[in-house]
C-alpha cells in the first residue's frame, strides 16, 4: 500500500514517474540494548513494516522533498544551503546525506523525493534508521554508484546522524535496516560487524508492543548513557565496555560509583545474555531464551535506568500471559515499545488480553504488530535517466 502511495505521490507532486524506488525496513530487537555504541554484541531483525522513498534527479541545483507522513508543502533546499534550519526538520535526513557524501567526493544532481512509510513513529522501531539508509541509498543510485557493501551503506547512515544531524546513535538500527536477513534475526558483532542468522522456531511469534508514550532520542538521557559508558570503560582501563568482564567491573566499583558502576554492569551482562540467546533459539529452549529477555528488562530498568512506568506495566502484562515466554523495553528507551516472544499458538489471546489489560489500567489504546523477519533495504530502478 505504501509503496503505491509513494509512487502516486510521486507523480502527482512532480508530474512525473521516479527513476528509483528504495525501501527500507523497520527493525524490531530481540536483545541486546545499548550494547551497540559499547562495540557491543545485538540480535536485531528487520521487520515487515518499512519506508519507501521515490527519487529523480533535477536539473538545477535542488533538493524538493515532500513527506507523506508528516504532510505540508514540499520542502526545497539549494544544494549550496544544506544546513538551511529554517527547512522542516523531517528534511533533515535527506539533506544530510547529500552534504555526507558531497563531503565524501561525489558530486550530486538536485533531486526530487518523496516519502511514505508504514512505520510508526516514536515506537521505538527506528524510523529514523530507515531513513538514514533510505537516503544514503537513494544518493548512490542517482550517483551511478554500486560498489558499496550493505554494511558500507548502513555506516554512512550513522556517519549521517553523527556528523550532520548530530544524534550519537550505535550501528545496530542502521545494520538491521540496511543488512538483514530474509526470515532471520541476526546476531551482530558491532565491532568487526560480523553477522550470524538465527532462525526463530517456526512457533513462536515476535510481537511488538507499542505503549504509546513517544520518546525522542535526542530530547532523553540517551546522549548521558553513551558518554556514561565512555567514562566507565575509561576508568576500567578499556577501549570500550566491550572489552570489560563482570569481574573487572566488580572489582572496580567503587572507583567507578554507583551510577557508572550499574550502567557498566548493564552493558557487560546485556553482552553475555546476548550472546547465550541464539544457543537457546537453536536448541529451542524457550524457557531459557524468555529469561534472557526478562532479564534485559530489568537491567535495563534498574541498572540503565531508561525504562518508564508505562513500560514496566507493559512488560509486566505481557509476561503474566501464558503464551508469553519473555517481554522487556525494546530501543533507545523512555517511552516506545515493549518486544515480546509469544507462542504463535496464543498469540491472539496474547495480543487481546494484553492490550485490554493495558489500556484498563492506564487508559492508553496500545498498538501491537505482529513481526514477520524481513530483508535489509533494497534499490528498484524504474526507469533510465
Amino acid at each position: 500500500m505504501t509503496r503505491d502511495a509513494v509512487l502516486a505521490a510521486f507523480r502527482e507532486t512532480f508530474g512525473r514517474p521516479p527513476e528509483f524506488l528504495i525501501r527500507a525496513p523497520g527493525r524490531a530487537n530481540l536483545i541486546g540494548e545499548h550494547t551497540d555504541y559499547n562495540d557491543g554484541f545485538v540480535m536485531p531483525l528487520a521487520i515487515d513494516r518499512a519506508l519507501w522513498l521515490a527519487v529523480a534527479r533535477r536539473e538545477d541545483d535542488r533538493l524538493a522533498v515532500r513527506s507523506l507522513d508528516f504532510g505540508g508543502p514540499v520542502a526545497v533546499a539549494s544544494l549550496a544551503a544544506l544546513h538551511d534550519d529554517s527547512l522542516p526538520h523531517w528534511s533533515g535526513h535527506v539533506r544530510g546525506a547529500w552534504w555526507l557524501l558531497g563531503r565524501k567526493g561525489y558530486t550530486l544532481p538536485g533531486a526530487d523525493v518523496v516519502i511514505g512509510s508504514d512505520i510508526p513513529l516514536g515506537a521505538g522501531v527506528s524510523s529514523s534508521a530507515a531513513i538514514g539508509v533510505a537516503v544514503i541509498e537513494a544518493a548512490l543510485a542517482l550517483a551511478g554508484d554500486s560498489t558499496h557493501t550493505q554494511a558500507d551503506k548502513a555506516l554512512l547512515a550513522v556517519e549521517l546522524e553523527h556528523e550532520f544531524l548530530r544524534m550519537p546513535c550505535g550501528v545496530m538500527d542502521q545494520m538491521a535496516s540496511a543488512a538483514a536477513i530474509d526470515g532471520a534475526a541476526m546476531l551482530l558483532d558491532c565491532r568487526t560487524l560480523a553477522i550470524m542468522p538465527v532462525a526463530l522456531p517456526d512457533d513462536v511469534r515476535v510481537v511488538v508492543l507499542n505503549t504509546m508514550k513517544s520518546r525522542e532520542l535526542a530530547d532523553s538521557g540517551y546522549a548521558e548513557r553513551r558518554q556514561q559508558c565512555e567514562e566507565a570503560a575509561a576508568r576500567l582501563g578499556v577501549a570500550t565496555l566491550r572489552d570489560a568482564t563482570l569481574e573487572m567491573v566488580e572489582a572496580q566499583r567503587d572507583a567507578l560509583g554507583d551510577v557508572l558502576y550499574r550502567r557498566a554492569r548493564h552493558v557487560v551482562t546485556e553482552n553475555a545474555r546476548t550472546l547465550a540467546m541464539p544457543y537457546a533459539l537453536l536448541k529451542r529452549d524457550l524457557s531459557l531464551a524468555g529469561a534472557l529477555i526478562n532479564e534485559s528488562h530489568a537491567s535495563l530498568r534498574d541498572d540503565y535506568e531508561v525504562s518508564i512506568p508505562e513500560m514496566d506495566l507493559m512488560t509486566e502484562l505481557a509476561r503474566s500471559h501464558p503464551a508469553c515466554y519473555g517481554a522487556r523495553i525494546m530501543g533507545g528507551g523512555f517511552g516506545g515499545s515493549a518486544v515480546a516472544l509469544v507462542q504463535a499458538a496464543g498469540m491472539e489471546a496474547f495480543i487481546a488480553d494484553t492490550a485490554s489489560a493495558y489500556r484498563a489500567q492506564t487508559g492508553i489504546d496500545p498498538e501491537v504488530y505482529i513481526c514477520r523477519a524481513a530483508a535489509g533495504s533494497s534499490v528498484e530502478r524504474l526507469q533510465q535517466a
